[in-house]
């Protein structure tokens, strides 16, 4: 081997460990973000709940996307919780679908509907943090919303797989409905071709 073969070897070896240690660096800081958030919100989540003048703002459910941002930590607005007993899921839900959003929370997607509200409630969040065992539910397990207003259950209807320009999974729905959206296949390296959704239907309308 010549001198300069074990050159570029050695030169090799030092980036692939400078590429490995920036990546490990860049993951604990986003999971320290992440902790940082869903402890915050999750504090903001049980204050809110236990004062009666946040309880009683809005009265108006068209009100709610605006109060809803109020609450804001991080540059990342504030929105709910969402649990599902049968993946052992409890996270934070926050508004938007930024990069800085998704590695923090699980997103509300802007223009579709909030809890309390008539329509399509979409949430998304990435496979491999999150949502990572979406692909475990079925129909009729339960997914519970709660904001600083009340909690919401919902029924699992059907789960499917479809293209990223499928947007009929946004589009509004009588009554109220739950999307949950993920990158699939779960476990694909790179950019996910495909889409794994999950709709529910609110259960606790009198």
């Amino acid at each position: 081997m010549t001198l300069r073969t074990k050159r570029i070897l050695l030169c090799g070896h030092y980036l692939f460990f400078v590429a490995g240690l920036s990546a490990l660096t860049y993951c604990v800081i986003v999971t320290m973000e992440a902790r940082r958030y869903q402890t915050w919100a999750r504090e903001q989540l049980q204050s809110s709940s236990s004062d009666p003048d946040a309880l009683g703002k809005p009265s108006n459910p068209a009100e709610i996307s605006r109060h809803a941002a109020l609450h804001r930590g991080h540059d990342v607005a504030f929105v709910g919780k969402v649990d599902i007993p049968h993946i052992h899921l409890s996270a934070m839900i926050a508004e938007g679908a930024s990069a800085r959003v998704l590695d923090r929370a699980v997103g509300h997607l802007p223009g579709t509907a909030l809890p309390g509200q008539v329509g399509n409630i979409a949430l998304a969040a990435h496979r491999d943090t999150f949502f990572r065992l979406l692909g475990e539910l079925k129909p009729g397990d339960v997914i519970k919303i709660t904001d600083p207003r009340s909690q919401y259950s919902y029924r699992v209807t059907f789960t499917d797989i479809v293209k990223p320009d499928e947007t009929w999974v946004l589009q509004s729905a009588t009554g109220e409905t739950l999307t949950l959206i993920t990158c699939y296949p779960f476990h694909f390296v790179g950019a996910a071709p495909g889409r794994f959704v999950v709709r529910a239907r609110r259960l606790d309308l009198n």
